[in-house]
């Protein structure tokens, strides 16, 4: 990888950081995008990379600073956690045994589905 590229990787890092931070989301809904547009990496290359990034440190300092300010639900978090682990062994599993474009209409349907349902009808819960 040259020297370019390393500095474009850290700067693409830090501004998914910071609007992972501000929003609340996952890195993954903007970084994979940009690893398979802007870099050429597979679907499948994007996604395992991400994944990678995103061990728990990564989060931990983000959930930090909401757990400051009490907007934390501990309960709640460690219950996605156990269906996280264990949906994500088996959804890593499956990514890589279908093929890239179906998995790339995969990822994009289900992010115009979130965004519109969060444009259009959204119903905070507190």
């Amino acid at each position: 990888m040259e020297t370019q590229q390393i500095i474009y990787v850290i700067a693409i890092g830090i501004i998914a950081g910071i609007l992972s931070g501000l929003l609340g989301i996952g890195g993954a809904v903007l970084i994979i995008p940009v690893l398979v547009l802007l870099l050429g990496f597979s679907q499948q290359m994007a996604q395992g990379t991400t994944l990678l990034m995103m061990v728990p440190p990564i989060g931990a300092l983000a959930a930090w600073q909401y757990y400051k300010e009490g907007t934390v639900d501990f309960r709640v978090a460690g219950l996605l956690a156990l269906g996280f682990l264990v949906g994500g062994y088996f959804g890593g599993k499956f990514a890589n045994e279908i093929p890239q474009t179906i998995l790339k209409k995969l990822f994009a349907i289900l992010l115009l589905v979130i965004a519109l349902k969060m444009l259009f009808l959204d119903k905070a819960l507190k």
